[in-house]
């Protein structure tokens, strides 16, 4: 299972290609909105792990964009907890 984790912090991105990889996913990276959507929109991926805050465009902008064009799995990380923040991430 090929997976795209786009984060923009170093050490949870490392920190997620690490534990996934060692479980047997093939995991790629990418840091920012931009580069995670071209990855995401060329590459071939069973999930996109998505952070919500992104720099360039945020992790809304990137879901958004992918849905007109891709159909695939999208889980959203995030710290923000507020229950309008959840209503809004479904």
């Amino acid at each position: 299972m090929k997976l795209l984790v786009i984060e923009d912090e170093f050490k949870a991105a490392i920190y997620l290609r690490k534990g996934l990889s060692e479980e047997g996913y093939i995991v790629d990276v990418a840091h920012t909105g931009v580069d995670g959507l071209h990855m995401a929109a060329v590459g071939d991926y069973d999930l996109v792990i998505l952070d919500w805050m992104l720099p360039g465009i945020d992790g809304f902008a990137v879901l958004a964009a992918l849905r007109h064009t891709r159909s695939m799995p999208v889980l959203m990380l995030t710290a923000r907890g507020q229950i309008e923040d959840r209503v809004r991430g479904l």
